[in-house]
């Protein structure tokens, strides 16, 4: 059961990436899966497209289509619907992150 709920809690976090990038420039499957290894996360297509395609479908990712090198490359972009969860999320993430890294109850129990 542990291994998954932290599943769950990673793919929030998959997901609150991909809104970042997607904020700042237009991003692809290949270079999110690209990005999130850097953070040591190893997602593979079969979880990174239907979490894009989730995200899409509930309107926080836009797509386009373009053809480069003779492929078809879907680029998204974070929508307003997309930024404005980021700005919760934020928000939520810094309260938390406050909470759980600067846990002086924790500290104190240490002493």
């Amino acid at each position: 059961m542990s291994d998954d709920v932290l599943r769950h809690l990673y793919l929030g976090f998959i997901r609150l990436h991909i809104l970042y990038h997607a904020d700042k420039e237009s991003i692809c499957g290949v270079e999110l899966m690209e990005e999130l290894q850097h953070h040591g996360y190893d997602v593979g297509p079969g979880t990174i497209y239907p979490v894009l395609h989730q995200m899409e479908a509930a309107g926080l990712l836009a797509s386009t289509t373009d053809v480069i090198g003779g492929k078809r490359r879907k680029n998204l972009r974070a929508t307003a619907a997309g930024r404005k969860l980021l700005r919760q999320a934020r928000s939520k993430l810094r309260e938390l992150a406050s909470e759980v890294l600067d846990d002086k109850d924790a500290r104190r129990r240490k002493e």
